[in-house]
């Protein structure tokens, strides 16, 4: 086993033997368009507290001086996430889908690698929000049995979130389990 790799069962406990998952970067990138499309989220919120710290500091003479050197605060660190973490989330965001399991890794600083066996999959939807649209972008979210949630391959080609939401739903509805 490589320093990148893990093994899990299917219980979690982590230990090898029959039915071990083995944990490895997952195979594929989200789409490049996700950095256009994370780059404009980025800029949208930052760019709405800059605003409304400058009309409140020209509105409000007396505390102009503090809140427009807020907004430069709020927007000197805005450019720098826009400049600097969507290629950084381009490199580390990974998933993959294979017969036996959906595999996902997110986070740039704290990363979590998750995985969902194909007989603990619930649902499957794609969400595409008006700035995905705009970038031809869907996420698709796979509800599993988990306490910790659902598992989200944000960034996808939207015809590719399509192809992969009916794979899924294919080969949830062929294997064994009762998905709880």
């Amino acid at each position: 086993m490589t320093a990148g790799e893990h093994t899990a069962t299917a219980s979690g406990a982590g230990e090898p033997g029959e039915g071990a998952i083995r944990l490895r970067p997952p195979a594929h990138t989200v789409d490049g368009r996700a950095v256009g499309w994370w780059r404009a989220r980025l800029i949208i919120a930052t760019a709405v507290p800059v605003v409304v710290l400058v009309v409140l500091g020209v509105l409000v003479e007396p505390a102009a001086g503090w809140l427009l050197a807020a907004a430069g605060v709020v927007g000197a660190a805005g450019l720098a996430a826009v400049v600097g973490l969507p290629g950084w989330w381009f490199r580390v965001h990974r998933w993959e889908v294979t017969d036996a399991a959906v595999y996902v890794r997110t986070g740039a600083i704290r990363q979590e690698w998750r995985i969902a066996p194909m007989s603990r999959i619930q649902t499957v939807d794609t969400v595409r929000g008006p700035l995905e649209r705009a970038y031809r972008l869907a996420t698709v979210t796979v509800t599993t049995a988990s306490s910790a949630g659902a598992l989200r391959i944000a960034g996808l080609d939207h015809e590719r979130a399509a192809e992969l939401a009916e794979r899924l739903t294919a080969i949830t509805r062929a294997t064994p389990g009762d998905a709880t």
